[in-house]
């Protein structure tokens, strides 16, 4: 029986909601469910102002829209990361500035984050890579000095926290994921939650085609209009009210995923003695349970253990490409240092099958890889 990387999951009244949705005959965005989604996605973020996206990638795209970027600015990030992330930067005009990550927890290094910041410099984007938030308050404190916009790229850490604090609240704005991939899922669905003062009025405009419309409908103004830039971000109500049914089990998809792995951990620690690297959490931050990787010793045993477990019918995964190395990356972008081990790691990560109900799969996951592991590294 094939055990694919992820399985999409319905786990409570997803489709209820969606009849409820067309029953109501309000399909388009902004009806009853994304307000429902919002307030729950804010809840879980620290309170700020949440604005429901048909994708993370919209929401990068409206963080880098609402700060203004233009052709010859600079925003820092990570080269390890999905290419949303750079792409949110070059669709204004402006250059990803790519560092390196740091080899422990494969969240971009915040003591490269200086040498990399110049007179063009606007942003960092701090990704929380496997749901396991950046060194936040290192990185606040340098683009407090120099005058910059920090954006979380929290596609996958909805619910971590970092020095008890929550991801989504360690940044001017942050960018949420429900891709079918991720924790919390309604196929394809993103959040962008503003925190800074500064953008709450004009995110709702951006979001809006560039209008006032929400303005219009709280009766703040007296009629519509355009009166900014902007594009077409809003999910319809059937995809919220799908998502809000995942909300409501939120607790409960935690805990499974949790448990999943944890047991990850306990099973396969003893990999360490082969030379495997396994995640690690720093005690100031919690992380989500998104992503469980293994580091193999070699990029070739890497390879070869992705193989050998194909062959069982277990989908075991790398990412990512590095984006200072990719074509287009090349292209537009620039690094800062050789990115060493942003190469390194990109080319002996592996990661485990981890979705809802995952358990029995886990098991039979676990007794394959350290089956293959002794054979590849022995």
């Amino acid at each position: 029986m094939k055990i694919p990387f992820n399985r999409p999951a319905r786990v409570g009244a997803e489709i209820e909601h969606i009849r409820d949705a067309i029953h109501r005959a309000k399909l388009s965005g902004d009806g009853r469910y994304t307000a429902a989604c919002q307030a729950e996605i804010s809840r879980l973020a620290g309170g700020g102002n949440c604005l429901l996206t048909h994708s993370c990638t919209a929401a990068l795209e409206m963080s880098m829209l609402l700060i203004d970027l233009v052709p010859g600015d600079e925003v820092i990030l990570p080269s390890f990361t999905f290419v949303s992330t750079a792409n949110a930067v070059v669709l204004r005009g402006a250059t990803p500035v790519f560092i390196d990550i740091r080899p422990d927890t494969l969240n971009l290094d915040e003591r490269a984050v200086e040498e990399a910041i110049s007179s063009r410099t606007r942003a960092i984007v701090a990704v929380h890579y496997a749901g396991l938030p950046a060194e936040m308050d290192v990185l606040n404190a340098a683009a407090d000095r120099h005058g910059l916009v920090v954006v979380e790229d929290a596609a996958q850490a909805i619910g971590a926290t970092y020095r008890g604090r929550s991801a989504g609240s360690l940044g001017a704005m942050a960018a949420f994921s429900f891709h079918e991939t991720k924790n919390v899922i309604s196929g394809e669905g993103g959040a962008l939650v503003v925190n800074d003062p500064r953008f709450v009025d004009r995110a709702e405009i951006v979001r809006e085609k560039g209008t006032n419309r929400r303005q219009f409908l709280r009766g703040a103004v007296d009629k519509y209009t355009w009166v900014d830039i902007g594009s077409s971000y809003l999910p319809s109500e059937l995809v919220a009210a799908y998502l809000y049914g995942q909300f409501e089990q939120f607790d409960a998809i935690q805990q499974d995923r949790m448990q999943t792995w944890t047991r990850y951990a306990e099973a396969l620690g003893g990999l360490e003695a082969l030379g495997f690297g396994l995640p690690h959490c720093p005690d100031h931050c919690t992380h989500n349970g998104h992503i469980f990787y293994l580091i193999a010793p070699t990029a070739v045993l890497r390879d070869r253990l992705i193989a050998a477990m194909k062959a069982d019918g277990i989908d075991t995964p790398f990412h990512y490409v590095p984006l200072h190395d990719a074509p287009f990356g090349r292209k537009v972008g620039r690094s800062i240092g050789d990115l060493a081990v942003t190469d390194d790691i990109s080319s002996r990560l592996l990661r485990l099958p981890l979705y809802f109900g995952a358990g029995e799969d886990a098991e039979r996951v676990i007794e394959r890889v350290w089956h293959h592991a002794r054979l590849l590294a022995g």
